[in-house]
């Protein structure tokens, strides 16, 4: 049984220890691995692993020795899961692992954008706080949360925790779902207001995005839908870049219909350099790293590991096909 590890950087840059993989059967493991280079590496390999490389019905119908391909992540769009599963191959994934992460960066970016950390700092860097006649001073509005109403759209496991974490905030929390029934309980325990999705757009402060991308969420927020926000609202995507219409969310920042944006993701990554969110006013964007702390990396790496004895045990965990 051979183990190619075809993308491993992003969950492991050097900090945990791959022996643990090592130990389950004989592994090549590539940081990164090129479209080109795809066939070559995974050659002879039963267990493939990837994170966001490519595996196309082409490539699995090349590799015969191909019995499982484990995705390094919750979503498992980059592989053709009818494919490998027309070849008997078993795809499967690591749900859950990130979730206290990624609801901790929705915070870090809607207090970033309300308290103004990042700005107020470099100021005091710059001297203003040495050349202030007073004891504080502040250059910009600030905004507190308590008593402001949070649009959670999504009710999957991280935007659950990030409605619950606005209600320790003590904001007035709604949130929208698909499947409203099978969260009316959920909703009830917490405080949560079930909604429709328009009320939830036209009425809250704060929205933010945790719904998946699919033909009806794509372009969610464009610019006819950013019409109904209320003005100053914030919005914050930490989902699918492709939810929003990036032109038009960088136009209404511009005009101030916006009072923030923040994004730890963007329909292109990494970004093109004309990218309009990257030059707009009040637009915070990280990397796509709310996944990346250690802790949920070494989840992610324990559940990876977990789904391959499973495997080999016949018994596949986390099966998406």
């Amino acid at each position: 049984m051979k183990i190619v590890v075809l993308d491993g950087y992003t969950m492991n840059p050097g900090d945990l220890d791959w022996d643990e993989l090592r130990q389950l059967g004989p592994c090549d493991i590539y940081d990164r691995t090129a479209a080109e280079q795809v066939l070559e590496r995974s050659a002879g390999a039963e267990i493939l692993l990837t994170n966001k490389t490519v595996l196309s019905a082409e490539t699995i119908a090349a590799l015969p020795d191909l019995r499982y391909i484990g995705v390094l992540a919750t979503g498992f769009n980059v592989v053709d899961t009818t494919a490998a599963a027309a070849r008997d191959v078993i795809v499967t994934n690591i749900p859950g692992y990130s979730t206290a992460s990624v609801a901790q960066m929705v915070f870090a970016l809607l207090l970033e954008i309300t308290q103004q950390v990042g700005h107020h700092n470099r100021l005091v860097r710059e001297g203003r706080w040495t050349d202030c006649a007073d004891f504080s001073f502040t250059d910009r509005p600030l905004l507190e949360l308590a008593g402001k109403s949070l649009g959670v759209v999504g009710c999957g496991q991280i935007g659950r925790r990030v409605a619950t974490l606005g209600r320790a905030f003590d904001m007035d929390v709604s949130a929208c779902t698909a499947n409203p029934d099978k969260h009316r309980l959920w909703a009830q325990q917490h405080g949560v207001t079930l909604i429709d999705q328009q009320h939830l757009l036209e009425n809250c402060d704060v929205i933010s995005l945790h719904c998946p991308l699919t033909a009806n969420t794509e372009n969610l927020i464009d610019a006819r839908r950013l019409q109904t926000l209320k003005p100053g609202a914030i919005l914050i995507n930490t989902g699918r870049g492709q939810l929003i219409d990036e032109a038009a969310v960088a136009a209404a920042l511009n005009s101030g219909q916006l009072k923030g944006f923040g994004a730890d993701v963007l329909s292109t990554e990494p970004p093109q350099a004309n990218n309009p969110l990257l030059g707009a006013p009040n637009s915070f964007i990280t990397p796509h790293i709310a996944w990346a702390t250690l802790e949920a990396r070494q989840r992610q790496y324990s559940i990876t590991q977990q789904n391959i004895r499973a495997y080999l045990a016949g018994a596949p965990l986390n099966r998406v096909n």
